[in-house]
């Protein structure tokens, strides 16, 4: 009985080390390997209420593009929220900000997804949405804010108020 515990002990352990969050940061975003879900993303979007349903759409498929093509998302992990907001419910400082200037048209974007990728991966992450968003919408890139969380495989409930990737007991 006891050897059987050991040997349980032993492939859970196993099993554990060869999970998606413990490859090394350096390696995630090229690994191919990776497990259904374990690099989900949520991404909140902030905008004008005046934006038009095309530009919300626009600006909706540049981040779920970016995630696909960039940050290796898995194809149909598509959670966003749209929030629309008043003029006085976007706020930014007027005057600017590290050398940026904002207008009434500013988008800000957040996204949420387990940590690992490289700052290299995040550069292009953002630069992709500013160009897509610029391009397919019209917006200016500088109008284009973006941050990102970084957070745990245990940080996410999907539903049933389960831990679905909670780490092996």
């Amino acid at each position: 009985m006891r050897r059987r515990h050991v040997l349980k002990a032993g492939a859970m352990i196993g099993v554990y080390a060869a999970l998606p969050w413990s490859i090394p940061a350096s390696a995630l975003e090229s690994s191919q390997d990776f497990q259904k879900g374990s690099i989900m993303p949520l991404a909140r979007i902030d905008i004008s209420k005046d934006a038009s349903p095309e530009l919300v759409k626009i600006v909706g498929e540049a981040i779920y593009k970016a995630m696909v093509d960039i940050a290796n998302v898995p194809v149909h992990d598509k959670f966003q929220v749209v929030h629309r907001h008043a003029a006085d419910e976007i706020i930014y400082p007027r005057e600017g900000y590290l050398g940026l200037t904002y207008s009434k048209d500013l988008i800000i974007i957040q996204v949420t997804w387990v940590k690992g990728r490289s700052v290299d991966v995040k550069k292009r992450f953002f630069q992709q949405i500013a160009t897509d968003i610029h391009e397919k919408g019209g917006v200016r890139k500088e109008d284009v804010w973006i941050n990102l969380v970084d957070v745990s495989r245990e940080d996410w409930s999907f539903g049933n108020g389960e831990m679905q990737y909670a780490p092996a007991d």
